[in-house]
């Protein structure tokens, strides 16, 4: 089932997510219309706290495009990136490597602002998975872009925070617009795009 997504300005979207820790079976059915909601919406991850369920679960699937990372490893070993998508991870950990890159982000629900964004180019993530495994994920480029963002999420931590000062008064007055919008701040994607 698509869900409603929530967009800038709703509360959720800063709130600190609390642990998972319901049994799996009933993160199921909400990380199945998480998924369909990111893929209706052309997305490549979406958080619980984007459809408004303060929790720290997310989504990721980058499978659109097998180049985008140099490496996958899982607990240490090679991995096939068309075995992990969608990816639903929960209580995500993350480290990082000392190489940095800038490079586009957007939000689903910041919908139409793009700007640029510097993070770590590594990441090393300890992520639970619905069955209750916990693995190290290693990776690189989009992959790990994605999970550092949606991870963002669920610290109320929003792409916009972690763009340049120049990137920010240029977004200003689209941000403020956004924010003085009358009427709830949620939409509903449709597969229908123009």
């Amino acid at each position: 089932m698509v869900r409603e997504i929530v967009t800038y300005g709703d509360p959720v979207l800063r709130g600190k997510c609390r642990s998972v820790v319901e049994p799996a079976a009933e993160l199921e059915s909400l990380a199945a219309d998480m998924v369909e909601t990111m893929r209706v919406a052309g997305g490549v991850g979406l958080a619980a706290p984007q459809i408004g369920v303060p929790i720290q679960l997310a989504v990721v699937d980058v499978s659109h495009d097998p180049a985008c990372v140099s490496y996958l490893r899982v607990d240490g070993a090679p991995a096939r990136l068309a075995d992990w998508m969608p990816l639903v991870f929960t209580n995500p950990s993350l480290a990082f490597g000392d190489a940095r890159e800038s490079d586009d982000e957007g939000c689903l629900s910041i919908p139409e602002v793009k700007a640029a964004v510097a993070r770590p180019a590594d990441l090393r993530a300890r992520l639970r998975l619905l069955d209750g495994r916990e693995i190290v994920l290693e990776a690189d480029g989009l992959l790990a872009r994605v999970i550092q963002h949606e991870t963002d999420h669920l610290h109320g931590i929003l792409f916009i925070d972690r763009i340049s000062t120049a990137a920010k008064v240029r977004l200003r007055g689209t941000l403020k617009r956004m924010l003085a919008e009358p009427g709830p701040k949620r939409y509903l994607p449709s597969a229908d795009k123009d």
